[in-house]
């Protein structure tokens, strides 16, 4: 997962089979290959003219080139702390 402004993300191919997830308060804007079922990117939450992307959808890139990448457990939120 990488970060991107809204006017920086382009969808180059694919957006016909693209298919919207929103739950809780539709705010943010998950997308998913219907197809595959890739998670594909979202639009933030915390802050809407923010994108998350899933680098691994990106032609000639590998993400395991990348390096040490931080990694979350898919259960806690960073905005949910206490």
């Amino acid at each position: 997962m990488a970060t991107t402004t809204e006017a920086d993300i382009h969808i180059t191919k694919g957006h016909e089979v693209l298919k919207l997830y929103q739950f809780n308060t539709h705010t943010a804007r998950h997308y998913f290959c219907s197809v595959c079922g890739i998670y594909t990117h979202h639009q933030r939450r915390s802050n809407p003219q923010e994108y998350g992307f899933n680098v691994a959808c990106l032609e000639d890139v590998d993400p395991f080139e990348l390096g040490e990448v931080p990694l979350g457990d898919g259960v806690n939120h960073p905005a949910d702390r206490n």
